[in-house]
């Protein structure tokens, strides 16, 4: 196969991004020549009819175009990234621990994402949460056990692709025992081949039997497998493992390219030569890619065929997987919508009071439920992982959605204080006036640390409410949601007004 004929399969294989909220001039020529899709991320959507408008335009370019996004539900969202998300996380679906109600949930994004015309999301993540420390995974995961974790990806996987939408489980061989971030690190977890089909393998088998149309790899290393390469420019890992071994047939595909953790010495353009040579057969190039971009990554591809670095087989394989995807989702492609359906998504199917029962209550927390009309309220603020990047969180997303609510009112009442770093300024109030402390993975951050430590000296009222994955040893939370999407923000609000979260 010489540069010209290879062009066309490598094409297939791309799945780049983009600036801005309309379809670009140079992404719509690639899409015109066989371009294989489009990711789209939170800066692309200002609306769900302005997304519709978008996706409408790429399929008039590719009809068989893959548009993809990461809509994990709760924290990691995009369709809701201005307003947090309406749904429950996977981390409360898993304690809430009913497949029927994490099936349901899953169609209900289902059903919304078609609406806006996207055919495929990178969810359900299936890594086994086993490491608090974890900065990347936490709440994202169904839990620390694996079998638990593969009843619901499996549940999940089930309910969104009853709707159309091509499933994406995350990320192989398992992102969940690391506690470095694959955005900005190249995390190394010492797993025996053995001891990942123990635990993380199993989630990702129970994806496989439920016929997820894709997975996603992580950029780990694991030197017991692979001492040389990450998981996504592992052939050991890739086709050895999830191809020979567990029997995957769908579509590979990579975790962003950009990412610190899939960094080559040649760039992009070779680290998508080792991706395709390890067994992908979809590049996630990530966001705010270029026209140049793309043609870099085609010129490295071909030069890699022709030095025979390379099989150009290969190419034609992942190329043919990808159409295959794409012709299969195009079938069930959703009509045009009536734009109101696309401003309100079907809303939680159940009461707040499931996702109250959810929680992790310690004993301190039950006098506070109803019984505290006025109160200081200490918000704190870390910065988010890439993967959530910045969402309204928790009962503060809950207050912008309903400010009208007697619930929300009765909170914004209150005297809040941001707290985002070392020596800022504390509420000042006599030790009897009682404090409510709001954060997310309180226990990994010093400063947040050393904020509950000495409100809990100075006041004799404190209740610590994380809306993270917290410590093993609770040091840090009185109230543990496990979640922070506007839904669990709405939960609590329900249940600190002592109504038994009735209503949401």
């Amino acid at each position: 196969m010489n540069g010209a004929t290879v062009r066309s399969p490598v094409l297939t294989t791309l799945l780049p991004g983009f600036v801005g909220t309309t379809l670009p001039s140079w992404l719509a020529a690639r899409l015109r020549t066989g371009l294989g899709g489009v990711c789209l991320f939170a800066g692309n959507i200002a609306s769900l009819s302005q997304l519709r408008e978008l996706t409408d335009a790429i399929y008039a370019e590719n009809p068989r175009a893959l548009v993809a996004v990461d809509e994990e539900g709760g924290d990691v969202t995009r369709l809701f990234a201005s307003t947090g998300s309406p749904y429950p996380g996977n981390a409360v679906l898993g304690r809430i621990d009913d497949p029927g109600i994490t099936r349901t949930v899953a169609a209900q994004i289902g059903w919304q994402l078609r609406r806006v015309g996207c055919n495929v999301t990178f969810a359900p993540s299936v890594d086994v949460n086993s490491n608090a420390q974890n900065p990347i995974i936490g709440v994202r995961s169904f839990g620390s056990d694996a079998a638990h974790v593969a009843r619901h990806g499996a549940a999940w996987t089930a309910g969104l692709q009853s709707t159309g939408v091509a499933a994406t489980a995350k990320h192989f061989p398992g992102h969940g025992d690391t506690a470095q971030d694959s955005h900005v690190a190249l995390p190394v977890i010492d797993r025996s081949p053995q001891q990942l089909r123990q635990r993380e393998l199993i989630p990702f088998v129970a994806a496989i039997w439920a016929q997820t149309q894709l997975i996603m790899t992580s950029h780990i290393v694991l030197p017991k497998l692979d001492a040389e390469n990450p998981a996504t420019m592992s052939r050991l890992i890739l086709t050895d493992l999830l191809r020979e071994e567990l029997g995957f047939g769908g579509v590979i595909v990579s975790d962003a390219l950009d990412m610190a953790g899939a960094a080559s010495s040649g760039g992009m353009p070779e680290t998508a030569v080792r991706a395709l040579r390890a067994g992908c057969d979809l590049l996630c190039l990530g966001t705010d890619n270029t026209d140049d971009q793309i043609a870099a990554i085609e010129e490295a591809v071909s030069a890699a065929v022709a030095e025979g670095r390379l099989d150009a087989g290969r190419v034609e394989q992942a190329a043919e997987r990808v159409v295959a995807l794409a012709d299969d989702l195009a079938s069930s492609r959703p009509p045009v919508s009536d734009p109101s359906e696309l401003v309100q998504p079907t809303a939680w199917p159940r009461t707040a009071r499931e996702l109250v029962a959810a929680f992790d209550l310690q004993p301190v927390a039950q006098p506070w439920a109803g019984t505290k009309n006025t109160f200081s309220v200490v918000r704190l603020e870390t910065l988010p992982n890439v993967a959530t990047g910045y969402v309204p969180w928790g009962p503060f997303a809950a207050v912008a959605d309903e400010p009208q609510s007697a619930l929300a009112a009765a909170f914004a009442s209150q005297q809040h204080v941001e707290v985002s770093s070392e020596g800022s300024t504390l509420p000042t109030a006599d030790a009897n006036a009682p404090v409510l402390v709001v954060g997310r993975d309180i226990h990994r951050h010093a400063f947040a640390r050393t904020v509950v430590d000495r409100l809990r000296a100075e006041h004799d009222s404190v209740l610590v409410v994380d809306m993270g994955w917290p410590s093993d040893d609770r040091r840090y939370v009185d109230v543990a949601t496990f979640g922070a999407s506007r839904l669990v923000g709405h939960a609590l609000l329900s249940y600190l007004a002592g109504n038994g979260g009735t209503t949401a």
